[in-house]
């Protein structure tokens, strides 16, 4: 398959070299080839580019002069020196001073150039999702430790504590309380609440205020994959392991060596990867799938889950060796409804985010508005305020406050599914008719969220398309989209 995300440029003053390594490459691979220093610098100007291969001798400057240059303009890019001459003072000058990945002699292997490819183009993905700014251990020039300095910054302004808006006196205080005291420790925290509440947000500030700060944060939702994969993505596997495994790859939990990986729905594994999990908390070691020797990891583990774990192992369902492993630190997340004196506060920020990120400049909210959304229950808590103040925002024109009538009816009218039906059945309403009112609000809301679309609703509510429709039919519910279509 082609690799369209990665861009080679290849420099070499000789044609026939250029056309040999481009048709090589081309199948699996952008491929840009420049004559010289100087035609490569105006691409590396105007290209984003992964992989510089750039041949030695080159008449009017050396390549490895030149990578010395690239290497302080585009020190992101990684840097190879291909070459017919053994010249031992050329390579070492090359890797010290240039900061060259490889060093490629001629004739070079059709084969082996493009696994050197394929391995250089995943240590530049790597080395970006672990928010490294360059390939070298410690920045090798004034210029390039601003730039980290100025990264790690922002991550912490960007994911700190400060970022967990509350009022005082909020319930959503004594958790950031808790998260502040455990990240002066290395220690396993368990963050438990419903979807939405803002368990990963608070795993990130836990780490970015933690002595680990400096050091990778990788996420895993452990509910998304089946097992053989999951394994695959935290612990890494050797080429041939299983069906599909066509190279070696790092699993997350080498990639957050020395900082911290955050195990997400860690609830949703099964009994089987749990027993493989715990081993590599006890032992503080790894063995890729298909791999015969461990690898010895330091990283902090943070979980998360909206199950309740203690049920879980009374149940059976969840390993108790597990979950105290886990949970040396537990901390509570409370819902949006039990904060609602935050709801104003959080509005705002999400308003000014959203603002930001769709070029508008919607100016606050109006006043019933607000008071609605104080009063909402928000089952979907923060992830539902902020998908409903994007909507507003879409249907609404700048320079105006958001008005209630753009919000959701179930938020207007105060009617979510899930709320307290029960009231109504006790003023004497017949089982069968709350039943039914239940269902009508559930599915209300349902397409609500959906935009009409019947697929996602009936995926939603655990449906088929031919029985929701049954139902809305049954209602009287309206269908705003095309069946045929949706």
């Amino acid at each position: 398959m082609r690799n369209t995300s990665t861009t080679v440029l290849v420099v070499d003053d000789e044609p026939r070299s250029l056309e040999a390594i481009q048709r090589v490459l081309a199948d699996e691979f952008e491929v840009i080839c420049a004559g010289n220093a100087r035609e490569a610098e105006a691409v590396l100007e105007g290209e984003l580019v992964q992989i510089l291969l750039c041949d030695q001798r080159m008449p009017g400057e050396s390549g490895v002069t030149f990578l010395k240059r690239a290497r302080e303009r585009w020190p992101d890019t990684i840097r190879l020196i291909i070459s017919g001459y053994t010249d031992s003072d050329d390579i070492i000058d090359g890797v010290n001073k240039a900061g060259i990945y490889r060093y490629i002699t001629k004739p070079w292997n059709p084969e082996e150039l493009v696994a050197c490819m394929h391995e250089c183009a995943n240590l530049w993905r790597l080395q970006h999702e672990i928010g490294e700014v360059s390939m070298e251990a410690k920045p090798a020039s004034g210029m390039l430790q601003k730039v980290v300095s100025d990264k790690r910054r922002i991550e912490r302004s960007k994911f700190g504590f400060d970022r967990l808006i509350h009022l005082e006196g909020s319930p959503v205080a004594e958790a950031i309380a808790l998260a502040r005291r455990a990240a002066d420790y290395d220690i396993s925290v368990l963050i438990t609440g419903a979807s939405g509440t803002g368990k990963e947000l608070l795993a990130r500030a836990i780490h970015h205020e933690s002595a680990r700060a400096e050091r990778p944060f990788v996420v895993e939702n452990c509910g998304a994959l089946p097992d053989d994969l999951l394994e695959s993505e935290l612990f890494g596997c050797k080429k041939g392991a299983f069906t599909g495994a066509y190279q070696d790859r790092i699993g997350l939990f080498e990639l957050a060596d020395s900082g911290t990986i955050f195990l997400d729905e860690i609830g949703e594994t099964s009994p089987a990867f749990q027993v493989k999990l715990l081993r590599v908390l006890q032992e503080g070691e790894i063995r890729p799938l298909g791999a015969h020797r461990t690898r010895k990891v330091n990283v902090r583990v943070i979980a998360a889950t909206n199950r309740d774990l203690a049920a879980e192992v009374a149940a059976g369902r969840f390993r108790r060796d597990l979950y105290y492993r886990v949970a040396a630190f537990p901390i509570h997340m409370p819902a949006l409804k039990d904060r609602n004196g935050d709801i104003a506060a959080i509005a705002s920020r999400v308003l000014t985010q959203v603002n930001q990120a769709f070029g508008r400049q919607v100016s606050g909210f109006h006043p019933i508005t607000l008071e609605l959304m104080s009063a909402y229950t928000w089952p979907g808590n923060v992830r539902e305020l902020h998908n409903e103040i994007q909507r507003m925002v879409v249907l609404s024109p700048d320079n105006n406050p958001l008005q209630e009538t753009l919000l959701s009816p179930s938020i207007r009218t105060g009617t979510y599914p899930l709320s307290a039906y029960g009231e109504q059945s006790a003023s004497g309403r017949q089982l069968k008719d709350t039943v039914a009112a239940i269902e009508k609000a559930a599915i209300e809301a349902s397409l609500e969220r959906n935009g009409g679309n019947i697929s996602h609703t009936a995926d939603e509510l655990g449906l088929s398309r031919v029985g929701l429709r049954s139902k809305m039919d049954r209602y009287q519910l309206r269908r705003d989209t095309d069946d045929e279509h949706d």
